[in-house]
């Protein structure tokens, strides 16, 4: 199976999760293109959707699925979205995509978060995939000395801005053996609007695209 074909494998799986009659969240990305695509044949059973980022609201939007404020819906039975690098403990690498802060949000107001990825995303130790940390542009050369005192090296993403108008600093050459607390130390550097890491609220499921097909780890 091409990487493609196993994205939407996983992406078609993961429609097996959603109820009739909730609001779901959306993730951002290929991966979830895939999954917005197929819920457009289930819509509806859907009563709406969260939106991570405003390209997947928009995608929500041409397939005429409701999209709706968090503020309003309070919490989720269910966020679906991809990940750039994930472990066998369901951490994740997230944001390369540049969605990372809503991506954080929705998951965190959701009861249980499937990440659908392709093999090649399973890695044994975290950080090959660069890092991404949103930034206040404020904050921008406190941050990247503060990650370089961390043993990271910051890169600016150029000609970039996130959907909340910061910027994005991609850190390379980290091998992250303990995910929660390097994501608690980068969340509270001054400045830093969040990071890449969702480990303090890893998935609960991921569906993994291999050529045998789809396999499920919790």
């Amino acid at each position: 199976m091409t990487p493609d074909e196993k994205k939407k494998a996983v992406a078609d799986a993961a429609l097996a999760y959603v109820e009739s009659g909730w609001v779901i969240g959306v993730g951002t990305g290929s991966t979830a293109n895939h999954f917005i695509d197929g819920l457009a044949k289930i819509k509806g059973k859907l009563d709406g959707a969260v939106a991570s980022s405003v390209a997947t609201a928009e995608r929500l939007k041409k397939h005429s699925i409701p999209v709706l404020d968090l503020n309003a819906t309070g919490d989720l039975p269910l966020y679906v979205d991809g990940a750039d690098e994930s472990t066998k403990h369901l951490h994740l690498i997230k944001g390369g995509g540049g969605a990372l802060t809503r991506e954080k949000i929705v998951a965190a107001a959701s009861k249980k978060f499937v990440c659908i990825a392709d093999d090649a995303k399973l890695v044994d130790v975290l950080g090959k995939f660069p890092l991404p940390v949103e930034v206040i542009p404020m904050a921008r050369s406190l941050v990247a000395r503060r990650i370089v005192e961390l043993g990271g090296q910051p890169v600016l993403r150029e000609g970039f801005k996130t959907d909340n108008g910061n910027i994005i600093l991609d850190v390379h050459g980290l091998s992250i053996l303990n995910p929660p607390e390097l994501e608690a130390k980068l969340d509270h550097l001054a400045g830093v609007v969040t990071n890449g890491l969702f480990a303090r609220r890893p998935a609960d499921v991921l569906l993994l695209g291999t050529d045998q097909g789809v396999k499920t780890l919790t």
